[in-house]
């Protein structure tokens, strides 16, 4: 089986440390297609991809995880949205005057918040948190909402480029000091020996042996991971009907035409006069 486009969880059997990992290929190349974003910009828009993936591979109901991450800095959004399926959607916002040279993530984000917005079956009012934006990069943006979030110390490394975006994901659990009181220490080391360009040079269960060749690791059966972005039209005509026939008569007056953009998918929604009147006609008759 290809291990491209799968998470693929993990154990380290006798430390008490657990894992996961991921390389996104179609996916992420499929995510890119029509956006035209400058490097920097998809560089960080790839490794939000990976570890939100990795994230919500953890979802156990029906629902989505959304992440935000708005800032002051010329890259200023960024949005990931995967449901429990791991089907991922994205985009980012920048300014175009201010994307060049070479700068830290920090310094493409400026300051800001990493927002999280959790929707499952059963949740009456979604869950939404905020954290400040902290790290030196976006692992450790998340490193630092997951260290506030979940108490436990976690690790991790991201990469990506125009065509992978990678994650590897560790977390240590509680019994990890009384399994082997150097066992983190000693994971973290093996894991600063890598640089994340590395990452997407490999498939990544190599990557694993090769990061780790000393730890007996158990991996788990691996999840496929998808971009899912299809078109809603039946979403967008409530949109038009909840705005009602007077506001959408107005916009046609003034523009010719309803023009609904939908950035996440990084589609045009397009309603003529004629559209318009079929569609209040038709919800007249039932």
């Amino acid at each position: 089986m290809p291990e491209f486009d799968r998470v693929h969880p993990f154990l380290f059997e006798r430390l008490d440390i657990r894992g996961a990992i991921v390389c996104l290929a179609d996916a992420w190349r499929s995510l890119l297609v029509g956006r035209d974003y400058p490097l920097p910009v998809a560089n960080l828009l790839g490794e939000m991809s990976a570890v939100t993936t990795l994230i919500a591979a953890n979802l156990k109901q029906a629902g989505r995880m959304t992440f935000q991450l708005r800032g002051t800095g010329p890259v200023n959004r960024l949005v990931l949205d995967c449901d429990e399926q791991l089907r991922l959607r994205g985009m980012a916002h920048w300014q175009a005057d201010s994307i060049q040279g070479q700068r830290s993530a920090p310094e493409w984000l400026g300051h800001g918040q990493l927002a999280l917005t959790l929707d499952t079956v059963g949740m009456r009012v979604p869950y939404q948190s905020l954290v400040p934006l902290t790290g030196e990069c976006v692992a450790g943006i998340f490193e630092h909402y997951l260290a506030q979030s979940e108490q436990r110390p976690t690790r991790l490394l991201l990469a990506a480029d125009a065509g992978r975006a990678a994650g590897l994901f560790l977390q240590k659990l509680p019994d990890a000091d009384a399994r082997d009181p150097d066992g983190w220490n000693r994971v973290e080391h093996l894991l600063a020996t890598w640089r994340p360009q590395e990452m997407l040079a490999l498939e990544p269960l190599e990557l694993l042996r090769r990061l780790f060749p000393e730890e007996d690791i158990r991996v788990f059966a691996a999840r496929p991971v998808s971009h899912h972005c299809p078109e809603d039209w039946e979403k967008i005509r409530d949109l038009l009907h909840g705005l009602g026939r007077a506001e959408c008569d107005a916009i046609l007056s003034e523009k010719g035409e309803i023009l609904i953009r939908d950035d996440l998918c990084n589609r045009d929604y397009r309603f003529s006069p004629d559209e318009v009147a079929a569609l209040f006609a038709a919800a007249t008759l039932h």
